[in-house]
């Protein structure tokens, strides 16, 4: 009778602990998927917006690139009046991101990982929705950094500003969200 019940507290225990250990992962995989919805409504949004004027088209025309980005830029802006920090890197997923790039800034990699950010000092306001200074610089992000973070969509890129994340729309040039102090 002990030795059962024994087994069935061990059983339960362990059960438990395993539960335990799945479901902050099932939690990330959700929050991350949600992440990942987010950054597609914003990337089709913006494609649907890229159409007529805002189209940038093969020219060698700069002024011609230069007239369609803005076209774009204010169409996205116009269409997501009212964006704040933390629509697309929810406060759910923020904790998650910054775990998952904390292993790329420990250790020798680490420091080479956040000296290439350093490199760059953009002075850069961190407003969503907002272009990105065209004279300022956009950082390098290290390989091994892009690694930890999940996939975006063409034209969308991370990007660094000083500690803080943001997610960044080449096309339109424009600041989609900020995650703050995401270097540790």
């Amino acid at each position: 009778m002990q030795k059962e019940l024994f087994c069935t507290v061990v059983t339960v225990v362990l059960t438990g602990a395993f539960m335990g250990a799945q479901t902050p992962a099932n939690t990330d995989a959700k929050v991350l998927a949600d992440f990942s919805k987010r950054v597609q409504q914003y990337h089709d949004l913006r494609d649907k917006l890229d159409e007529g004027a805002a189209r940038q088209t093969q020219t060698k025309n700069p002024e011609k690139l230069v007239a369609e980005k803005q076209t774009l830029a204010d169409r996205v802006r116009a269409a997501r009046f009212g964006a704040k920090p933390g629509d697309i890197f929810t406060p759910e997923v923020q904790p998650i991101l910054k775990r998952l790039l904390k292993p790329a800034f420990k250790g020798t990699d680490g420091a080479e990982n956040k000296k290439t950010i350093a490199e760059e000092q953009p002075a850069v306001a961190l407003k969503v929705n907002t272009p990105y200074p065209e004279k300022q610089p956009l950082t390098t992000v290290p390989p091994d950094v892009l690694k930890q973070l999940p996939l975006l969509p063409k034209d969308l890129e991370y990007r660094f500003v000083r500690k803080h994340l943001i997610l960044f729309d080449s096309r339109a040039n424009l600041i989609v969200d900020v995650l703050p102090n995401a270097v540790p």
